[in-house]
């Protein structure tokens, strides 16, 4: 449950630079949905705080400055702004994914001890749906793991159902922070990989099935992001002069070329009420927005709607681009899909 700081610790911070995991602790979250965001943003309004760079879109392991309100909107802004989250053109994840990083691999462990009977093994697959259970001599040492195929080969055998004879010897057995990718290729042949965190015990189990899972949650948003911004390059840089593109690009890169936009001059193109941070309409960047925007010539789509949906789809690419641990929301998922599927009408 989200918390309330005290009006006093909150202004304890004034003029300190918090690593922004400390800020969100602050508030009893490690993650920045919907709702942790507007009530961050509340709390500090509030006490008329808030943090250089925006704690809502930098980098999940950026320093942020704690300021006067009214200083962080005396800010200058550049005559074109870039993306909050100041990422590239097709900007990757700032840090390597890590086997530690799904939730699974830290979510404890079901096990049994070699003492055990073989029925206490398989009841646990059982109850829980596994397909394997790990035997283990504490919370350290690693004995094995029991699968229903070694069960299945006791019986088959002939032998004795004692645990000692299911028992699997040498499992994979892979450390936290290992690289995502590396360890792949071990689930795929042996179904699993047991986790060792770096205190030296065994934290969890990635099976397949969590793998393909975490690819729903997380790979998904970067190929739907990336053909949403293929898309966009397509039927802007199709209909739209070099000199509409130099309009949003920043004075020292006026390439005119679609391809180095940032997403967030995508929104500058075609918004007509673009205002600064003080809330003055920025009048030139509107009235060329306009202009853009008839020469797309999409009569049948709303333009409002559009540019509000292209803007949230750009707040969501900078949260899947920095990687957060936590995969979007349902309703986040379900803006990609409404939006990609509006580009492919259109283009």
């Amino acid at each position: 449950m989200l918390r309330t700081p005290s009006d006093e610790k909150l202004l304890a911070l004034k003029g300190q630079r918090v690593p922004l995991v400390d800020l969100l602790a602050l508030f009893n979250t490690r993650f920045r949905n919907d709702q942790a965001i507007l009530h961050i943003e509340r709390i500090l309004k509030d006490v008329s705080l808030s943090t250089v760079p925006y704690f809502a879109t930098c980098g999940s392991r950026s320093e942020v400055l704690i300021v006067a309100r009214e200083s962080a909107a005396d800010e200058p802004a550049g005559e074109d702004d870039e993306d909050e989250a100041g990422l590239l053109p097709g900007a990757m994840p700032q840090h390597p994914l890590r086997i530690g990083d799904l939730p699974c691999a830290h979510a404890g462990v079901a096990s049994v001890t070699a003492a055990e009977a073989l029925t206490q093994a398989t009841y646990i697959m059982h109850t829980h749906n596994y397909s394997q259970v790990p035997v283990l001599e504490g919370q350290y040492k690693v004995i094995g793991v029991v699968t229903w195929r070694s069960v299945t080969k006791v019986y088959a055998m002939g032998e004795e159902a004692h645990l000692a004879n299911a028992i699997v010897e040498d499992p994979p057995v892979v450390h936290a922070y290992d690289d995502f990718f590396s360890v792949l290729p071990a689930i795929c042949q042996h179904g699993y990989v047991l986790v060792r965190a770096s205190s030296g015990q065994i934290s969890g189990i990635v099976t397949a099935a969590d793998i393909t899972q975490r690819f729903d949650v997380t790979a998904w948003p970067f190929f739907v992001v990336g053909e949403i911004e293929f898309r966009l390059r397509k039927c802007l840089g199709a209909k739209l002069r070099e000199e509409a593109i130099r309009g949003v690009q920043r004075n020292d890169q006026k390439t005119g070329k679609i391809a180095d936009l940032m997403f967030g001059q995508y929104v500058m193109l075609l918004d007509g009420d673009q205002r600064n941070k003080q809330g003055q309409r920025k009048e030139a960047l509107c009235a060329a927005a306009d202009q853009n925007w008839q020469t797309l010539g999409w009569n049948g789509v709303d333009r409002v709607q559009f540019v509000r949906q292209l803007d949230r789809v750009r707040d969501i690419r900078n949260h899947i681009a920095h990687f957060d641990p936590e995969p979007l929301t349902p309703q986040r998922s379900e803006e990609l899909r409404q939006f990609v599927g509006l580009l492919r009408q259109l283009t």
